[in-house]
């Protein structure tokens, strides 16, 4: 693992700013990589990426040396795998609501048995210009965050905290209040359950990652 790398960063808790990115133009990303952002979130859950307009906006942000993530509309395996060999920082994956999901995500994510796919002729493999242990070695690298949008994970969250492998719990606190059937992201029991989240994530070593829509919620 990079000391400097992303991922390197989250786990020693550094306080870290990015943004989702809703709109795929290569023009944002452009724009983003000069705006002094830790990192970007491409948003395939909830917004018009195509593969080909992902990997274009991969690409871009490769090229200027941009950390960015991909929130994958699935944790399922194959989505895992086509956004990181297109060159993607890591995962954020939604619905992690047990250990048992956040085991098979953080697994999907990392070569090794059962894990990723190895490919040698992709994007993150330099187009088959790196030998096979330089691309295994980037499983160091990988940054995997892990949702925490339904009272179930909540639940369970002390389990999926301690998953070798899931390296952040982002916290989705517009989905908890859905879940709780509350209709407002700063009612007590989604403010409890971020809080509950948020020692998790401190108790096993790992980062605590949440949305806000302005300034004003800090």
């Amino acid at each position: 693992m990079t000391e400097t790398g992303l991922r390197a960063r989250i786990l020693r808790r550094e306080m870290l700013c990015g943004t989702f990115v809703k709109t795929p133009s290569i023009e944002i990303i452009e724009v983003l990589a000069h705006s002094g952002l830790d990192f970007i979130c491409l948003d395939a859950e909830h917004s018009g990426f195509d593969r080909a307009r992902m990997d274009s906006c991969l690409a871009i942000a490769k090229a200027l040396g941009l950390n960015c993530l991909v929130r994958v509309p699935v944790g399922s395996p194959s989505e895992i795998l086509k956004v990181l060999d297109a060159g993607a920082s890591g995962v954020v994956i939604p619905h992690v609501y047990s250990a048992e999901k956040a085991l098979d995500v953080a697994r999907a994510s990392r070569y090794g048995h059962g894990g990723r796919g190895y490919a040698g002729s992709t994007r993150s493999a330099g187009y088959a210009t790196k030998t096979m242990p330089e691309v295994l070695a980037m499983t160091e690298d990988t940054v995997v965050l892990g949702q925490i949008e339904e009272p179930e994970g909540v639940d369970d969250v002390e389990a999926i905290a301690a998953t070798p492998g899931i390296d952040g719990l982002f916290v989705g606190p517009a989905d908890l209040a859905v879940g709780y059937g509350e209709t407002d992201m700063n009612a007590p029991i989604v403010i409890d359950a971020m809080r509950k989240v948020g020692d998790a994530a401190k108790a096993n070593s790992k980062s605590a990652v949440t949305f806000t829509p302005n300034m004003n919620n800090f």
